[in-house]
């Protein structure tokens, strides 16, 4: 008799203690019948939102991000003077640079430095990436920035690794040739030392 008070005693509180849960489930949904505005938590307004659905559909609808964060790799390529700084400062390896020299001047980058080197491969595998930012303080043009894309989920592995050249293989071929007749023509034109 006393095991069948006890569990009774037991059922009792389990029933009640669901309908607490429920009952206080009940009036956050009906309370709930507006959204929140989204809102960084940059933002002074951030805390003042209590109440309302808070759920964003997206990605139609996105959190803004802070604009000092790491996120994704860009290059801009016509400022980049291929220096392999980047390369050497990244620790994960995720930078590869392929550069053919130019016997001349090719250009100036926007902020003046002259480029004497043409990028034939510029990829950043974006899957080993650990968004330290080491290589865009390295970066002496600046060309190496982050952007404000923290979403860049695909459904094949391999487009992970951005390129960021645009040379064909045809143009590297060719401005290779040009760079060894120039070495060839220099050490023709230097007579030998004895």
């Amino acid at each position: 008799m006393k095991a069948i008070t006890n569990y009774g005693q037991q059922l009792y509180k389990r029933i009640h203690s669901l309908a607490r849960a429920l009952k206080l489930s009940l009036k956050h949904l009906l309370a709930a019948n507006q959204r929140r505005l989204p809102v960084g938590i940059a933002n002074k307004a951030y805390f003042n939102s209590t109440k309302g659905l808070v759920t964003l559909q997206y990605p139609h609808e996105q959190l803004p991000v802070p604009d000092q964060g790491r996120y994704k790799l860009h290059n801009a390529i016509e400022d980049c003077i291929v220096c392999d700084k980047c390369v050497k400062v990244c620790p994960v390896n995720c930078i590869e640079i392929e550069a053919v020299r130019s016997p001349t001047l090719i250009g100036k980058t926007s902020n003046g430095k002259p480029k004497r080197i043409y990028p034939a491969k510029f990829d950043i595998d974006m899957a080993k990436c650990c968004f330290c930012g080491l290589c865009t303080t390295v970066c002496p043009t600046k060309c190496l920035t982050m952007t404000p894309e923290y979403d860049f989920s695909v459904f094949n592995f391999a487009e992970h690794n951005v390129s960021f050249s645009e040379m064909t293989p045809e143009e590297i071929k060719q401005k290779k040739q040009v760079w060894q007749d120039h070495v060839q023509q220099k050490s023709k034109a230097t007579p030998a030392r004895q």
